[in-house]
């Protein structure tokens, strides 16, 4: 495995992670999200001069990409200041050149597909992730992100099958190419459909077939006492939570606690 593959492999366990803690959450678009929030100031003056600003960078790229269409360095520059004006829609052009132009690079076309989920463009959207799945089946994001819009659209049986097939088919792929298909993670994420649609014999017997392959893994041990948590069964949960927190790398073990911790609010009588 190369360095940028492994540094590739580290983000998406971080990322896994997060998406493991926030387990009944699915998060559309995080990357779009993170950028566009930040460009948020509650001083006007000083946020019109930086809208002024980032709008004049965008027509110098623009006048750029009107001599030179693919001049992949414009695309991304006028791409980084559509999202930091929260421009959304605007981004939408460049990402589809440099998807385009970077056919191999599927961080583009991933991030084409959040983008056209969060302007509600769902076909678009399936479109580009499935673009990504077909050549590989295995990308979490790109699973991560079709199981979001299947949900976001109510079609939990559509993502539960998506899950279901890339598992089927993960054996076969990974002898083709090695470590293509990372099966806890999609097991996690299916664990994760079932939770939110309140399944949770169906959860836990994924998240049991993850324990067999990889006891040292704190990931589905904590998903288990999650599970067993919003059912309100604390004490067979808390020997989950402890034994994921003895795990885990110590960055996650204090969320862990916490959410170990954490009890749901009580229902307010609102009848009375």
């Amino acid at each position: 495995m190369t360095e940028s593959q492994q540094k590739r492999s580290r983000w998406l366990y971080v990322v896994l992670v997060l998406m493991l803690l926030a387990l009944l959450g699915f998060s559309t678009l995080p990357v779009l999200s993170s950028i566009t929030q930040g460009n948020q100031s509650p001083n006007r003056t000083v946020l019109a001069e930086k809208q002024e600003k980032l709008e004049t960078e965008a027509l110098g790229y623009q006048l750029v990409l009107e001599r030179e269409p693919d001049n992949q360095t414009a695309l991304r520059g006028l791409l980084e200041v559509r999202l930091k004006q929260g421009d959304i829609e605007g981004a939408i052009s460049p990402l589809e050149s440099l998807a385009k132009l970077n056919p191999q690079q599927t961080d583009y076309a991933i991030l084409l597909a959040q983008t056209k989920q969060q302007v509600s463009d769902y076909e678009g959207a399936a479109a580009a992730y499935r673009q990504v799945l077909a050549s590989n089946p295995g990308n979490i994001q790109a699973l991560q992100g079709m199981v979001s819009l299947l949900l976001q659209q109510d079609r939990p049986e559509g993502a539960i099958g998506l899950l279901q097939d890339t598992l089927k088919t993960a054996v076969q792929a990974n002898s083709a190419q090695s470590n293509s298909v990372d099966i806890t993670s999609v097991q996690l994420l299916l664990g994760q459909v079932y939770a939110r649609q309140k399944r949770y014999p169906e959860a836990i017997a994924v998240y049991d077939q993850a324990l067999e392959a990889d006891k040292q893994d704190f990931r589905p041990v904590l998903a288990k006492a999650l599970v067993l948590k919003e059912q309100g069964k604390y004490e067979e949960a808390q020997p989950l939570f402890d034994t994921a927190v003895s795990l885990s790398p110590p960055m996650y073990k204090d969320q862990i606690k916490a959410m170990a911790m954490k009890r749901p609010e009580p229902e307010t009588d609102n009848a009375k």
